[in-house]
């Protein structure tokens, strides 16, 4: 028979719930308060440390990687270019060997562990080559995911400066005031290149250089047509901010169609990994006879190339441009 929970530990459980909400309600009130005083952006707070707006101009190019004494032989063009569109602070020359510090450990323990030499003779080779490729395509990633949902609000802030009768480099210098990064700080680097002598259109080649965001040009040949020839960049930038959220919606839409694709490949992905480590938990021995084989670690390897293949087509079946 199932026995009656005694009332004493009901009444502990209900304490400590109310202690935890208790808690959690303190702290979302203190760290309420400690949002709204926060600096909006990066580059609002390197001007609270009384910096001059070209030393922090420099400094935030500094980071970027985008200045011109910050050439050096790890400075690859792409990977340069690649390394500033992630928004990564650490330089290349610390980032790169800090990569292959981190895969040459792991490789050592792999080679320690099951007493086997190529992951600690590979494990350099990729963190030199392959993972930090792979770091800075996910952080741009992520970052460029961020950008685009900013970037139709940013659109309107202008929109709404040009209504109030402010030029163009004065709507544009609200946005690197007033919100957030990553699109706080790209605009308030944009608004001081044009304070120290920059074009509008240079600056703006700029931006799109440092954030390779894929719906930028359309913001940027908007701005050079209303340049050139005339308009009412209002009415453009407003259509334009339209069409970049229908935009978002179908891109949502899409992924959600595609969610079984995905769901799949995951699935598929994760099954082989399962399966052997129940294995492993349930008969320990089961690969106790060909684990020091040099041969089936050759077979592993096939496999997981086989499954890296099989990912990559699920991928492209399953993404969609818009």
């Amino acid at each position: 028979m199932i026995e009656i929970i005694p009332i004493k530990w009901v009444v502990y459980a209900l304490a400590a719930i109310c202690g935890v909400i208790i808690a959690e309600t303190v702290y979302l009130m203190f760290a309420g308060k400690n949002d709204k005083r926060a600096t909006i952006n990066r580059r609002m707070r390197l001007q609270e440390n009384k910096l001059s707006q070209r030393d922090v101009l420099v400094q935030l190019h500094k980071e970027r990687g985008t200045s011109n004494d910050n050439k050096s032989l790890w400075s690859m063009k792409n990977l340069r270019l690649l390394k500033t569109q992630s928004g990564l602070r650490m330089s290349l020359t610390k980032f790169i060997p800090l990569c292959v510090l981190v895969a040459a450990m792991a490789g050592l323990y792999i080679s320690w562990k099951f007493e086997i030499t190529y992951p600690a003779i590979l494990a350099p080779i990729v963190g030199a080559t392959l993972l930090p490729n792979y770091i800075l395509n996910w952080r741009r990633k992520r970052r460029h995911k961020i950008f685009g949902m900013q970037f139709p609000e940013a659109l309107d802030l202008i929109v709404r400066g040009l209504k109030a009768g402010h030029p163009v480099p004065v709507a544009v210098s609200m946005v690197g005031r007033e919100m957030p990064d990553p699109i706080g700080s790209e605009f308030g680097i944009l608004t001081d290149e044009l304070t120290y002598g920059s074009d509008m259109l240079s600056a703006l080649e700029s931006l799109d250089e440092r954030v390779g965001h894929e719906d930028l040009p359309l913001f940027i040949t908007a701005v050079k047509i209303q340049s050139s020839t005339g308009g009412n960049l209002r009415e453009i930038l407003e259509g334009l901010s339209h069409t970049i959220r229908d935009r978002g919606k179908l891109k949502r839409k899409i992924r959600a169609v595609s969610t079984e694709g995905r769901m799949s490949a995951y699935i598929l992905t994760a099954l082989p990994a399962i399966l052997a480590l129940v294995l492993v938990i349930t008969m320990p021995d089961y690969y106790a006879k060909v684990i020091d084989i040099d041969l089936t670690w050759y077979w592993i390897g096939f496999a997981i190339g086989l499954l890296a293949l099989g990912n990559y087509v699920m991928a492209k079946m399953s993404s969609i441009k818009v």
